[in-house]
């Protein structure tokens, strides 16, 4: 789902914009690839994400890491932004969570293939740490570890 003004300009991009009230309010923004033809992989790391336990409601917090080959559209980085801090007030068990996000973007912006690492802090004692892919990498694609340690508390 993109949301561009007239111009076909992104609409967030350059704008005061408020935090939406949750992941199903919030608007991702795509514009083109300028790299169509190529294979190229995208990171994003969001290290301080939050969300909420759906049983206590007491925060949770997680370090994601979006890795992405582009298709025809890339996703605009403050509407991902956006779309990640509207899960602050967002109940989720870690796996619906991390893999709802990678779903919903793997949907929307169709890219050649997709990962995302939830690396989520402890909870009762035991870190949980979430994966999922949309598939195969695409042959040739370089994909670089994605660089978060395991958890080892004071270790």
């Amino acid at each position: 789902m993109s949301d561009t003004d007239t111009s076909g300009q992104p609409k967030f991009l350059g704008q005061q914009t408020a935090l939406p009230a949750s992941p199903d309010d919030a608007t991702l923004d795509y514009v083109p690839n300028p790299r169509t033809g190529e294979l190229f992989l995208v990171r994003f790391a969001a290290p301080e994400f939050t969300s909420l336990c759906p049983v206590t409601g007491a925060p949770d917090f997680a370090h994601l890491v979006i890795d992405y080959a582009p298709g025809q559209t890339i996703v605009e980085s403050k509407s991902l932004k956006l779309f990640l801090g509207s899960f602050r007030n967002h109940n989720g068990f870690h796996e619906d969570v991390t893999v709802g996000i990678g779903q919903r973007l793997f949907s929307e912006m169709q890219p050649k293939w997709l990962r995302i690492g939830g690396y989520w802090y402890p909870r009762g004692g035991i870190p949980i740490d979430v994966f999922w892919q949309s598939g195969a990498p695409p042959e040739g694609l370089w994909l670089p570890d994605q660089g978060v340690a395991p958890y080892r508390g004071r270790g």
